[in-house]
């Protein structure tokens, strides 16, 4: 059984900085791409940050040129470097996995989140 394990998420003032990890263990079939997204209380879920398999990246314009995603994705492992963080920042952060949809139908991983705190 596939499952991810989150890491990293804490209690933080403006302008400091956080990285989130999250790794996949079990049987895993070929990786198509990975995303961090983040949900507040009253809030849909976003999408933040993600990598294809290529090694392209996009980013939510509120998190340009402050967050970074990046992974290995023979270890099945994904990363979110958080700098100069902001109150609006705060929320649940969740990491997704999704494979390849050929010979199967495309299947999505998720982790069980962790907490962001950023408050002065």
């Amino acid at each position: 059984q596939v499952r991810l394990v989150e890491s990293g998420g804490g209690l933080v003032q403006p302008g400091e900085s956080l990285r989130l990890s999250c790794v996949a263990s079990g049987s895993l079939v070929s990786i198509n791409s990975m995303a961090w997204y983040r949900q507040a209380p009253g809030n849909q879920r976003e999408l933040v940050a993600h990598i294809t398999t290529s090694g392209n990246k996009t980013y939510a314009d509120s998190v340009k040129g402050r967050f970074t995603i990046s992974r290995d994705i023979a270890r099945y492992t994904v990363w979110l470097q958080m700098n100069n963080l902001k109150p609006e920042d705060t929320g649940v952060y969740y990491c997704k996995i999704t494979t390849d949809p050929w010979p199967n139908p495309a299947q999505e991983y998720w982790g069980q989140g962790t907490q962001v705190t950023v408050s002065s």
